[in-house]
């Protein structure tokens, strides 16, 4: 279904061909000796070979992970979008039990090279579905994409870039930095100050929007933390995790089109109460 030659970029090396010098031996003192600087003209000949013939470095690998349930409708475009990207990238489709197409959907994709599948046989919840990519991640960069269309994978470049430039550890994308009416909710709006005002207070970091889907992690540091929440309560309990560990969260400003109840959003009363638990929990654990 999906082509990843077409759409992945490449490196290239120049193949690797040994540089073979002759075999100076040991000349009688009667023949010419090479002079010094004669010595030092084939080494540096010979280091310059050996540089042009060195196999080019590729460039960092980003491993996407998409948590799916139920979102049969959005699925296809999410990772046709994401596919495009101009980076080399790894993806870790996790279908959580669905029950609409989702998970026959994303099993068909297994043939595919650079997309790995996993299918829960139940339903764990958003943060078992990340777990499960995060242990399966090659990439040097590690993010998270939701499946729903909320989030729009073109800005996933711009969430990374500080990364790739060596500012920052981890980035956040914030749906609230540049245009906080984006989000048409005013219900959801308030919602997520409150969360987010909470966990700035408890964690001492100074974000907009702790709640974001579009976390960028460093694969060695996302992978050497252990995650517990197996829900939504994944956000508060890494933005604290990481607060524990001293690291400045970076953020930058992204696109958003909220969808609401009625469309498929799942968050509801339940996960906000587990938020506020979340971040008490993780601010006061050893």
């Amino acid at each position: 279904m999906y082509n990843l030659n077409s759409t992945q970029s490449k490196s290239h090396s120049v193949p690797f061909r040994p540089t073979v010098l002759p075999n100076v031996e040991a000349q009688s003192s009667l023949e010419p000796q090479p002079t010094q600087s004669a010595l030092q003209a084939l080494d540096s000949a010979s280091q310059w070979l050996m540089d042009v013939q060195s196999p080019v470095v590729s460039a960092p690998k980003l491993s996407v992970i998409i948590p799916a349930y139920n979102e049969a409708k959005t699925l296809h475009q999410v990772i046709e979008s994401v596919l495009a990207l101009d980076i080399e990238k790894q993806l870790i489709i996790v279908d959580d039990g669905s029950s609409d197409g989702t998970r026959e959907a994303i099993a068909a994709l297994r043939e595919n090279d650079g997309i790995t599948v996993v299918l829960h046989e139940k339903n764990q919840g958003k943060g078992a579905a990340i777990q499960s990519g995060i242990r399966l991640a090659t990439g040097d960069i590690v993010i998270v994409q939701d499946a729903d269309l909320e989030y729009d994978p073109k800005d996933i470049l711009k969430v990374i870039k500080p990364i790739l430039d060596g500012e920052s550890d981890v980035v956040y994308g914030s749906r609230y930095l540049a245009n906080s009416h984006q989000d048409q909710s005013a219900l959801h709006r308030f919602g997520n100050a409150c969360l987010t005002g909470f966990s700035n207070w408890m964690t001492n970091q100074s974000l907009t929007d702790m709640e974001t889907c579009y976390k960028a992690f460093r694969r060695e540091l996302i992978q050497g933390i252990r995650i517990e929440q197996r829900r939504f309560g994944f956000e508060p309990e890494i933005t604290a995790k990481l607060a524990k560990k001293k690291i400045v969260i970076r953020e930058v400003p992204i696109s958003y089109r909220s969808r609401s109840w009625q469309e498929g959003k799942k968050i509801g009363v339940k996960d906000l109460i587990s938020t506020l638990y979340c971040i008490v929990r993780y601010r006061f654990q050893r």
